[in-house]
């Protein structure tokens, strides 16, 4: 017969361990002797020992759920009152009911910090609702877009909400901004109809003009054709396709009945290349524009100087391609300006641009976590064929971006 402290092994080979409610049978033993036998059982219990102390440094420096702690502190109290082991068995079922009390703390503590965040998820999802509500209404169409778009980031970074919350807030947030969408599309539908309008007065007016090329009644027609510019500019500009077709034919017009004019008034010859020298000055003086850099300077500095050309009359006939071509020159040097900032402020394709961008951006970030998953869970052969393809999103991102880059320079 053999005792411990906590144990003991009778003549018959049984193996007790004491404990607070009395000895209880840890079990039998025949392949040596007593002292062999508690040994083998007090090396049991420091085995439930280490796994008790491994458990409880799991529980209190890692972020291990409350189900899994609970269901390992009870595998481990199975062991504990299962009673093969020899030791203070009474002491580790202490530490396993304390074990237990702090994961109930910790599950308590978790449960208050989710409520919280869901609370200020709810009040940051309501204040992105609120916004986007007031920005449907706006007629900043660039600026409110840009913004809407950016609310939309902002919205993905927020945590969901109880579903029947979540859906109902965003809702009203996609709601707010398909109405946006839709009054900016009712906006340059607009325009485009005005565009239209003015392609048809246009072709009116260039319609009278070629009518007029014919008269003889020097004053009156001239008159006209003032007439006909004023209201020309006054119409807007047409589509682009259509604007310089009209315009040639428009000028056209006026030029053969203008030469057939000067043919008649050869004796104003004199007054003509008096006009000729004023401009050519005009014609210096619009040529200093370029290159333009100020668009809004240039434009209204070449209206001056056009309505002084305007005003000066005729110069001969066989300088009048010569000189006409330098102001056109820079006329069309201010149309271009115009079309390329036109092109360059246009919030549809800078809205496809940054979509796309948008897209694009979502898609590498969504593969560099994957990355970073997979190299967390040792899967190299996963995470290596994720990085092939995240240089080939990456390549496109960057030529997205620097797309994009062309709206704002």
């Amino acid at each position: 017969m053999s005792s411990s402290p906590w144990g003991r092994v009778d003549e018959t080979g049984t193996v007790y361990v004491r404990t607070a409610d009395g000895e209880k049978v840890v079990g039998s033993w025949q392949a040596g002797s007593p002292d062999e036998a508690l040994a083998y059982f007090e090396r049991k219990y420091e085995g439930l020992v280490v796994e008790v102390g491994l458990l409880e440094k799991r529980v209190q420096t890692t972020d291990l759920s409350a189900k899994d702690a609970h269901a390992a502190i009870d595998h481990l109290r199975e062991q504990v009152d299962a009673h093969h082991a020899v030791g203070d068995l009474d002491a580790l079922r202490a530490r396993l009911d304390k074990l237990a009390e702090l994961v109930e703390r910790r599950r308590e503590e978790r449960k208050a910090q989710r409520a919280r965040q869901a609370e200020e998820a709810r009040r940051a999802k309501e204040a992105l609702v609120a916004e986007a509500e007031r920005l449907a209404q706006s007629d900043q169409w660039r600026a409110a877009g840009e913004r809407l778009r950016a609310l939309v980031d902002e919205w993905k970074r927020l945590p969901r909400l109880d579903r029947k919350s979540d859906d109902e807030l965003w809702h009203r947030f996609s709601h707010a901004r398909s109405a946006f969408s839709k009054r900016r599309k009712q906006h340059f539908a607009q325009l485009d109809a005005q565009r239209e309008e003015a392609r048809r007065v246009k072709e009116r007016l260039v319609a009278e003009a070629e009518a007029l090329s014919g008269s003889t009644d020097w004053g009156p027609t001239a008159a006209r054709y003032r007439e006909l510019m004023a209201e020309w500019k006054a119409a807007g500009r047409a589509q682009r396709e259509h604007e310089e077709e009209l315009w040639n034919r428009f000028r056209g017009a006026q030029d053969v009945f203008f030469a057939a004019r000067s043919s008649v008034f050869a004796e104003r010859d004199a007054e003509q290349a008096e006009n000729l020298k004023l401009k050519e000055e005009l014609a210096e003086e619009a040529e200093k524009l370029l290159p333009i850099t100020d668009l809004k300077a240039a434009r209204a500095a070449f209206r001056s100087i056009n309505e002084r050309w305007e005003a000066i009359g005729h110069v001969p006939r066989d300088a009048r391609p010569r000189i006409e071509a330098r102001m056109h020159a820079v006329e069309r040097a201010l149309q271009e300006a115009e079309e390329a900032e036109w092109r360059r402020t246009n919030p549809e394709a800078r809205a496809r641009a940054e979509g796309l961008t948008g897209q694009l951006q979502a898609a590498v970030d969504k593969l560099r976590s994957q990355i970073e998953q997979a190299r967390a869970q040792g899967n190299t052969a996963r995470a290596e064929k994720l990085e092939k393809e995240l240089e080939g999103r990456q390549a496109l991102l960057d030529q997205a971006l620097k797309a994009l880059q062309e709206f704002g320079s």
